[in-house]
């Protein structure tokens, strides 16, 4: 085997030289005998459950400097008959951008990064290897009215999290990333540079919350700028169980969040503490509100009054300063901070979603902070819809859980301890959380967002429609079909997948 990597190997460095024949190909390539594969291996790796001696690691990093280069080593990559994975900001929960059973490739995209933002026409490209801190800082230096709709991680890949729909603290106010492109560019199965004219619409569909991974490598984006106000206010709001009005409010927040004000976004996180010697439930509520600190409490005045929201519980600040807040920096941190790619951060972790689609009743909750509070460890935020994200057509991108849905879940479990273990003691209780919450959450399907990939869902090895579709319709729900037709036009023998990717319709998996 050995032997035969190393050949394919010749033989991909000389297929590299002959389309990238002015420059040296050598340098964009890093085996596992250079010197500097581990340190770039382990650089975008934010799960350290695939950091382990036993994980399948690529048998090159192809590290492209610009779209030829792309272009060349999905071609290459084909000749030589390996698979390619394609890692962006390395926030996949489950590894599949760097992580495969077969022998491959993996083409990072870091290097990738340039964003340009045109203010007088409220439009930026941005490309795939840039984060979204780095996004947010490029909008804020040429105004402080624009932002863009996207998560509160500033290390997150730009590319990845738009493909797979991408979700922020201005969800209800302008919907999800994907909303907002306009155009792209992508390599497609030939190494084809394509934009939205060339790729046609039905591609372009696809790839704005379909995730990209299954129909080729995304190059940039294109997407409109959103306005928002010079002064915008933030606020954290804590309960613990036992006081008087934590079920009151937690109950009431079902309601309230997903209606309120398309300006309000309030996420309610439930977390197992310790307090006075014992381990009960806190819940938080944060929130952006894009208007100044009396009119959030005067409109939680009137519509929430059990929160009792004071102007002294709020921050008025510019809404670049909230992305910083909101990622947990104090106030004041610098700007600087959101191009801190803080390369090599990872922690072990197992994330799961849920859509909820009808208020969970008092006794539900009662029960739900016993279930918290006896597993410890497993959080669980809470994501309000309603707004924006009612308006839109499930059909009208590739992401379907728009009305109907009050808020999504993000269950979320961290810990430090490395081994197989503690492994499978800290997702078991991930997953007996989720399983406890069956009965609140949506059904046939059980949905879930595709950017909390979850291999607990359902995976394929043949690619075939049925075994695609257990998760599918999860992540896709009424789309699923569409996207199949989509894959099998673009990609039809299946050379760009994973785990949980879109088949083909009769798979000949390359």
């Amino acid at each position: 085997m050995t032997i035969s990597i190393s050949f394919s190997l010749v033989f991909f460095n000389l297929c590299l030289n002959k389309y990238i024949p002015s420059h040296n190909a050598s340098a964009i390539v890093f085996s596992k005998s250079n010197p500097s594969y581990p340190s770039l291996y382990r650089a975008y790796m934010r799960n350290s459950r695939f950091s382990t001696n036993s994980t399948p690691k690529p048998a090159v990093i192809i590290t492209p400097l610009e779209e030829s280069h792309v272009s060349a080593a999905v071609i290459c990559t084909q000749k030589v008959g390996f698979h390619l994975k394609v890692r962006g900001g390395g926030h996949d929960y489950e590894g599949f951008s760097y992580v495969s059973d077969e022998p491959f490739f993996m083409l990072d995209m870091f290097n990738m990064r340039s964003i340009s933002v045109d203010i007088a026409n409220e439009m930026a490209w941005v490309q795939a290897g840039a984060t979204l801190g780095e996004l947010y800082y490029n909008i804020w230096q040429r105004s402080n009215v624009h932002g863009f709709p996207a998560g509160v991680c500033p290390t997150v890949g730009a590319a990845g999290h738009i493909s797979g729909a991408g979700y922020g603290n201005l969800l209800r106010k302008y919907g999800v990333s994907a909303d907002q492109v306009v155009d792209a560019k992508i390599v497609d199965v030939n190494g084809k540079i394509l934009n939205r004219q060339a790729m046609g619409e039905d591609l372009f569909w696809a790839i704005r919350g379909g995730g990209a991974a299954s129909f080729g490598v995304v190059l940039a984006y294109k997407v409109k700028l959103v306005s928002v106000p010079e002064t915008v206010t933030v606020f954290r709001v804590e309960r613990f169980l036992g006081d008087n009005d934590t079920t009151d409010i937690a109950f009431k927040w079902q309601s309230v969040a997903p209606a309120t004000d398309k300006n309000l976004f309030m996420r309610m996180i439930l977390q197992a503490m310790p307090r006075n010697n014992r381990t009960t439930l806190r819940v938080t509520i944060k929130a952006l509100y894009l208007g100044d600190a009396d009119g959030v409490v005067a409109l939680l005045g009137n519509e929430f009054p059990e929160l009792h929201l004071t102007k002294e519980q709020c921050i008025e600040m510019r809404w670049i300063d909230s992305i910083l807040w909101w990622a947990n920096f104090e106030v004041g941190t610098p700007l600087t901070k959101l191009l801190d790619r803080e390369a090599n951060y990872a922690f072990f972790l197992k994330r799961k979603s849920d859509y909820v689609q009808t208020p969970i009743p008092r006794d539900g909750l009662e029960q739900l902070w016993e279930k918290i509070i006896e597993l410890r460890h497993v959080g669980m935020g809470l994501n309000p819809y309603g707004g924006r994200m009612s308006e839109i057509k499930p059909t009208e991108i590739a992401l379907p859980h728009r009305a109907g849905n009050l808020y999504k879940i993000q269950y979320g479990i961290n810990w430090e301890e490395p081994g197989d273990e503690a492994d499978m003691d800290y997702r078991s209780r991930a997953r007996k959380l989720h399983k406890f919450m069956t009965q609140f959450v949506s059904k046939n399907p059980r949905r879930a967002y595709l950017n909390y990939r979850d291999i607990d869902i359902g995976t394929t090895k043949s690619w075939s429609y049925e075994e695609g579709k257990v998760y599918g319709e999860s992540y896709y729900n009424g789309n699923y079909d569409r996207l199949v037709d989509v894959k099998t036009a673009t990609d039809p023998n299946n050379f760009f997948r994973n785990a949980q990717s879109i088949p083909p319709r009769s798979s000949k998996t390359t």
